[in-house]
């Protein structure tokens, strides 16, 4: 039997890599990790991570970090202005993707997924790969987004535990590359919540919804979000 532990948001990226690791990888036994750190969007987050946990027959486990939403500066977590991108704005988005940077948040989901890891190990002696739905965020990417963060903190899971491998499986593909991979797996689009700051609706102009449209028209595929402004 082959086990994953796959980091989900709900999002596109993250949902596309837990169909991918079901259906192309052939794992057996899923958990689908879910981690509630205050973020605005976490009622809708929360909702589609579930639904993907069900439709896959994982089992779903949620991490309570709201203390690292107290610390956080982001507007992931905090009340401030949001910048409305055009269309135009997506060729140079490094500025502002900063303002949704949430402090050391990879390797602190990454280091309870360890511990999760360990633990089932050490109780019931079955092994489970952990993977993330990193992409290519090409030179605006975040240092603990990149293939060199994901070799480094493989390297200390072999290091201080039982060697625990953290996967990247879909960290070469853009957005677009995603979409057309999560269409021919099967993945209801609608069941996916990409929006930094819409509670119950995707807002339609924050960062990642501009980056959510611009993948859906370079892949060519209808976009099937509701969004509240166009």
């Amino acid at each position: 039997m082959k086990n994953a532990i796959i980091l989900c948001s709900g999002g596109l990226d993250s949902v596309v890599t837990a169909y991918y690791v079901k259906n192309r990888l052939n794992y057996d036994n899923l958990i689908i990790l879910f981690f509630n750190y205050s973020q605005k969007s976490i009622l809708k987050e929360r909702e589609f991570s579930k639904k993907c946990a069900k439709d896959l027959n994982a089992r779903f486990i949620e991490i309570d970090l709201k203390w690292l939403g107290k610390i956080s500066n982001s507007l992931v977590n905090k009340l401030g202005k949001v910048k409305k991108i055009s269309k135009n704005s997506l060729k140079n988005t490094k500025k502002e993707s900063e303002n949704f940077y949430v402090p050391f948040r990879n390797t602190i989901f990454i280091s309870y997924a360890i511990a999760l890891a360990e633990s089932i190990f050490f109780k019931e002696k079955m092994k489970y790969n952990i993977f993330l739905g990193f992409k290519n965020e090409g030179k605006e990417s975040f240092p603990d987004t990149t293939i060199k963060y994901v070799n480094e903190v493989n390297r200390l899971s072999k290091i201080a535990t039982a060697g625990f491998k953290i996967l990247t499986p879909l960290i070469k593909k853009d957005k677009e590359d995603i979409i057309i991979l999560g269409n021919k797996l099967g993945v209801d689009f609608r069941k996916t919540y990409s929006c930094y700051i819409g509670k119950r609706f995707h807002c339609g102009t924050c960062l990642a919804c501009k980056l959510r449209q611009a993948g859906f028209y370079w892949a060519n595929i209808s976009d099937p979000t509701k969004y509240k402004n166009q």
